[in-house]
């Protein structure tokens, strides 16, 4: 949604300054977070990190800031895109044009349809014309063999304002001809909707009742959540939603909130860690920051392709590895949190109150009798604003008690956000991140698993298909590496077919070689084996994959547990 807040909700926030932020300086202070790292509550897949009209170009934002971001979900525009959204004077934005840029930064794309047309809201012409539009798009993306990193036609936006019942019929028989035709050209790539502008039981049963009779259930039930204090209902509608679906007996399928935030909260970092702290909580499958002001931006997070201040809570969020750990918010005070293993820190991103307030972090026995713990702040810095980097507040070491510590954060910024980092006295364990997840990991065509045999509690598997850019499976792990060399790449994998099996291997563009892997002991039963890469100093892309562009395609199937840089 991009103009309707402009002159419906956006003028009634404007009157009532304190809706405008998360909380007000009249909510009262002394709240504790706590963070529990001994309570893992799902591997880290960086759902909230992703946007609509997130990318403009294939060099706006910048390539090289995007990485940092762990970049999950984006919502594009069409191919052929004709929108000229919030003052724009030219299309921005097509999927399949930026798409290298996405692929680079390890995000997924949904293919929003209706910005075909060039007017918000939507100007509807006929049958005969959407179809027609249906059909250039679909089979657009069919023809471009080279993109891998679209996993869902979005057949319409906010339909309860945006569908021209008058002149198109019944949402529901719309998107159930639609539907059918997308299927009819695409047997492959997931759709998703129905893309509400806000969560609304009534609609929700009565679309989904619809849906199942004519068997257009999508794969990926899609709402947005835009109101002021939107993320405190997110928990009641992801539960309401999943007694729907319960109820008319559907399976139950992701769910993606794929517009969040307000116009007021593109520059608010706290509001960024009540919504991550939701998302994270309920289970869902991504959430994309919302298009209110300039394309290109990931919802304000750059400013003339540079840094805002709300550009660092995401990136602290973005250096989450392992799994996120339980977070039990207090008042208005709320975060999200990570625990990664393999270094021993644990990341905490939270804001939301004033005043002094503390973070509890428990969970802490393995990390001995004192830790070391890094505070730092970025501020609400304004939408025309760039802030080089956070602000470091404290640095010092705490004496563990009960496996616990209590962080005070003083005079809190209640606009801005803070990340809570916490290692060993003497430090990580190693000084990079050299142990990565393939669970934490862009995972395209293949599923997570959990078992306890896993290194992170987790492994990908049904790495299964190739042969097309649609059905490829691969696996795409962003590291940082401190200097440009060879390094040795150790690969946890399983493979339970009785015999060698291979993938292909290829990093930052390059040739693809093979990587073998001999039998194990059965699926989700792991060994490792060793392969040499030559890594850029700083970000670097390694593709494992049984099918991808350019790569013929690997023997038998393995499962992938981790990799280890040395």
């Amino acid at each position: 949604m991009r103009h309707r807040r402009t002159t419906v909700a956006l003028l009634a926030a404007a009157a009532v300054t304190s809706l405008l932020v998360p909380v007000g300086p009249a909510t009262a202070a002394g709240n504790t977070l706590v963070v529990d790292v001994a309570s893992p509550v799902r591997p880290v897949t960086h759902v909230g990190s992703g946007g609509l009209y997130a990318l403009a170009t294939t060099s706006t934002p910048d390539p090289a800031l995007l990485k940092p971001l762990r970049l999950n979900q984006l919502t594009q525009p069409a191919p052929g895109v004709q929108q000229l959204g919030n003052g724009a004077t030219v299309p921005t934005g097509d999927a399949l044009v930026v798409a290298p840029s996405a692929i680079g930064a390890g995000a997924q794309t949904y293919v929003r349809m209706p910005d075909i047309y060039r007017d918000f809201p939507y100007r509807w012409v006929s049958w005969a014309d959407w179809e027609s539009k249906v059909r250039t798009m679909v089979n657009a993306r069919v023809g471009a063999a080279q993109v891998t990193n679209i996993n869902g036609w979005e057949l319409w936006n906010e339909p309860d304002w945006t569908w021209s019942t008058g002149s198109a019929g019944s949402f529901t028989s719309g998107w159930a001809r639609t539907f059918k035709l997308v299927r009819s050209l695409d047997a492959v790539t997931p759709i998703v909707g129905p893309s509400y502008s806000v969560y609304n039981h009534s609609w929700m049963l009565s679309f989904l009742t619809a849906a199942k009779a004519s068997n257009t259930v999508p794969d990926v039930i899609v709402w947005h959540e835009l109101d002021d204090f939107g993320w405190a209902n997110i928990d009641e509608h992801v539960a309401d939603y999943r007694a729907i679906e319960a109820s008319l007996g559907i399976s139950p399928r992701p769910i993606s909130i794929n517009e969040y935030g307000s116009p007021n909260q593109v520059d608010t970092p706290s509001v960024a860690a009540h919504y991550l702290a939701q998302f994270e909580r309920t289970g869902i499958k991504d959430a994309e920051r919302a298009y209110w002001y300039e394309s290109g931006t990931i919802g304000g997070l750059f400013h003339n392709n540079r840094p805002t201040g709300s550009y660092w809570a995401y990136k602290w969020y973005g250096d989450m590895a392992g799994n996120i750990v339980r977070t039990t918010p207090s008042g208005d005070l709320d975060g999200v949190a990570a625990y990664d293993s393999s270094r021993k820190i644990v990341n905490v991103v939270l804001g939301g109150t004033y005043g002094t307030n503390s973070v509890q972090v428990r969970g802490l026995s393995g990390f001995g009798s004192s830790v070391r713990v890094t505070v730092s702040h970025t501020p609400a810095s304004g939408r025309y604003a760039n802030v080089t980097a956070p602000t470091q507040v404290s640095s010092s070491n705490y004496t563990v008690s009960n496996g616990a510590i209590t962080v005070p954060i003083v005079d809190q910024d209640y606009l801005g956000a803070y990340q809570v980092l916490v290692t060993p006295a003497s430090g990580p364990t190693s000084s990079w991140q050299k142990v990565y997840e393939a669970e934490n990991a862009t995972v395209v065509n293949a599923n997570r698993f959990a078992t306890g045999n896993a290194s992170n509690g987790s492994y990908v598997g049904q790495i299964d298909g190739t042969g097309s850019s649609r059905a490829d499976s691969f696996v795409d792990f962003i590291v940082q590496v401190p200097s440009t060399r060879a390094y040795t790449m150790s690969i946890r994998y399983a493979n339970g077919t009785g015999a060698t099996s291979t993938h292909g291997l290829a990093y930052n563009g390059g040739g693809w070689s093979t990587v073998s892997y001999p039998p194990t002991a059965g699926w989700a039963q792991f060994a490792s084996t060793t392969v040499s890469v030559n890594l850029n100093a700083g970000y670097n892309v390694i593709r494992l994959a049984k099918g991808s562009p350019n790569f013929t395609g690997g023997v038998g199937y393995a499962e992938l547990d981790s990799i280890t840089l040395n």
